[in-house]
Parts: structure tokens; sequence; C-alpha cells
């Protein structure tokens, strides 16, 4: 399987990012250990989660770190693998907080719910808006140079506050962030093309989308109001369910039945023809869907594919 190198790294990795939010949630630790084993066993090794997954469940989160740490101990297998996870998200407990204190505190639970020594990729998870940039940005120079962090990437930052923590980087000599975390997909492409993209160009990021394939949407299973009550997403859904939602849903079934591939599979090969996406971040809680993902690589689309995907999902001016 072609393997993709992370900017300004030295980490590789196969091109689909497992998002662990579902261990611990949708999944108890049996079920994720098998669906690990399913992922790794075709070929991939690139894992998120965060410190706060599944705080949805217990109040707090850190199930999902957990379920990792167990997985990797008992496979024997954290030198292959490439570990991402996050600080500066909420829970029950505490507020959005990307301080140093919190860092620190964060990092250091992470790492011993992970079993590891090392996080390969450290994300500022959401902007706290009032830590100070550079509290931030020394904070995580600190954290690498003490051989906790191998490097430190972000996700749900305004383009003003991530310019800002490079231009202090620049300044300072801190460590860079290497890659952007963003919500990219078939139906929600404006905001990135248009706000972050020209940052990722300038900075070299590599990207990792999340919400590949919007909760669910662009599985193809969510047609009609009637189809919103399949699923505990499917109020989250709802505002795809418009004429752009349906010319996008049309497109993939066009080149789906062309490639004999599935709407998911399309979708996120869509993302990776993008030259600046990495690795689409995509969960999976049985092996059927995991099927659907792991395909994706291996499709290629054409120029043709490509015009009707493009031209169904343009952001409007």
């Amino acid at each position: 399987m072609e393997k993709r190198i992370i900017s300004h790294t030295t980490l590789e990795i196969a091109p689909i990012n497992f998002g662990g939010n579902v261990f611990g949630w949708t999944l108890d630790e049996q079920q994720s250990f098998d669906i690990l084993d399913a992922f790794t066993d075709a070929g991939f090794n690139f894992i998120d989660s965060a410190d706060t997954y599944p705080w949805w469940v217990n109040g707090t989160g850190g199930t999902s770190e957990e379920i990792i740490g167990k997985w990797m101990k008992k496979k024997r297998n954290r030198q292959k693998m490439v570990i991402a996870t996050k600080v500066g998200s909420h829970n029950k407990v505490h507020d959005y907080d990307i301080s140093r204190k919190h860092i620190l505190k964060s990092v250091d639970e992470s790492l011993q719910r992970l079993q590891t020594d090392v996080i390969d990729l450290y994300y500022t998870h959401f902007d706290d808006k009032k830590t100070p940039v550079e509290e931030t940005m020394a904070t995580y120079d600190e954290i690498v140079k003490a051989g906790k962090v191998r490097y430190v990437a972000v996700s749900n930052l305004s383009p003003e506050r991530l310019q800002a923590s490079f231009d202090i980087c620049a300044k300072e000599g801190f460590t860079k962030y290497v890659a952007l975390q963003p919500h990219y997909n078939l139906v929600e492409r404006n905001t990135f093309e248009t706000q972050y993209l020209p940052l990722v160009k300038e900075y070299g990021l590599s990207v990792f989308p999340y919400w590949s394939l919007a909760a669910g949407f662009l599985t193809g299973k969510y047609r009609t109001q009637d189809d919103l009550s399949k699923s505990a997403r499917g109020a989250g859904i709802a505002k795809y369910l418009n004429e752009k939602g349906l010319s996008v849903l049309s497109a993939l079934d066009t080149v789906c039945k062309k490639h004999h591939s599935s709407q998911a599979t399309v979708a996120l090969a869509w993302l990776l023809a993008q030259p600046q996406v990495t690795a689409p971040i995509v969960s999976a809680t049985s092996r059927k869907q995991l099927d659907t993902i792991i395909a994706a690589p291996q499709l290629r689309l054409d120029a043709e594919d490509m015009r009707l995907l493009n031209q169904a999902s343009m952001p409007a001016e």
C-alpha cells in the first residue's frame, strides 16, 4: 500500500486515520480490539484519539486512550503505530483549556492511559480563546524537548489564531504545527478551502479531515426525512437534505456504480485525491463499514469522476 509521510516529520502512515472517538462509546473494549486488529491487519497504522473521548459517555473521557493503550500492550506493536491524541477540549469537569498548566497535566495523563513514553502527534483540539498563543506554543516546545511528544498539530483554531501561532514560533524558535485537522468533506468545502487552505499551502501542513463522511450522510443511506430516524445521528444530518446535498449523493451514485464501489468509498477517495489531504479520519463499528473505508486508497478516480463530484459539491459563491 502507498504510504505517506506527515509533513515536516519522519512519521510514515497508510492513508486512512482511524477515528478513536468510538472506543468506549459505540464499541466496547473487546469490539474495539477486534476492529483495531482488522484495521492493522489490512496494513493501516494511524490512530486518532483525544484525552476527552468519549466524555459524553462517562463525563470525563479517557476511555478511548485507555483502550488503545491496552490494545498496543497486548499486541506489542507500539513501534509500528502512529498515535495521535489531543488536548484542550471540554468535559463535565473542566472547560476548554490550552494553558500551560492544563497541557502539562493532560499530556502526562494521556501518556499513562496510552501506556507509552511518547505521543507521535499531539493536537490543540479546541481553542480556549483566552490563553496567549505564546504560552501554548512555548508549552508544546517544552514537552517536545522533554521527549513526551514528537510533533504538534492543530484542529479547531481560527485562521487568525493559527497564523499567530506560526508568527510566534518563527519569532521564538518554538516547535511548529505540522498538520491541520479540519472539518472537510464533499458537503463541507467552503470554510476549509477559503479560510484554511492558504495557510496549509504557506506552511506545508498535512491535512487530516474529520467528519469525512459528514456524520454518515455521504454513505448514501440518508435521503429523506424518514431516513433520519435510522440513527441517533439523524438530527445532525438533516441540514444536508437539500438540493446541494442530494446533488452530491446523485454524483456519488453515478461514480460508485461505475466503479462497483460504495458511496462512502468514493467520498473518501475524493478526499484522498485532493493534493493537500494526507489521510481522512473515519471510524467504523463493523467489519462491513471497515471494508468500505479501507477500499478507498485503492480506488483511483478519473478526471470525469472528479468533474462530477466537484461540480455537485462546489461551494456557493
